[in-house]
């Protein structure tokens, strides 16, 4: 059998932009709201500890992980082959906006 190496053209990159951009938007807003009871909204009160803000920390990238998670393996089991080697290079992308996502969380 012939090894068929269809790429995915600059449309379907776009395309994939795109979603990547809503997702991320959602799941921000999303996780935002679940974390919200947690850690201090001031941060230069005298008895103020580290210790409330990184619980919200933790719980925000163990969810937000999660999510992705869940997100890569659904589309890599529904979209056409064509298409599925953008998925991982935009997983390694929302890895680093996990991080990312952190500076408005506490801003």
């Amino acid at each position: 059998m012939a090894d068929i190496t269809e790429k995915s053209g600059p449309l379907a990159l776009l395309v994939g932009f795109v979603f990547f951009v809503v997702f991320e938007t959602a799941a921000y807003h999303l996780l935002r709201w679940a974390t919200s009871p947690l850690g201090m909204a001031n941060q230069l009160q005298p008895e103020n500890t580290i210790v409330p803000n990184w619980v919200k920390t933790v719980v925000f990238l163990l969810l937000y992980l999660a999510l992705v998670v869940v997100a890569v393996l659904t589309l890599s089991n529904q979209l056409p082959r064509r298409y599925r080697g953008q998925v991982m290079g935009w997983f390694y992308l929302s890895l680093l906006m996990g991080f990312v996502l952190l500076i408005p969380l506490f801003s």
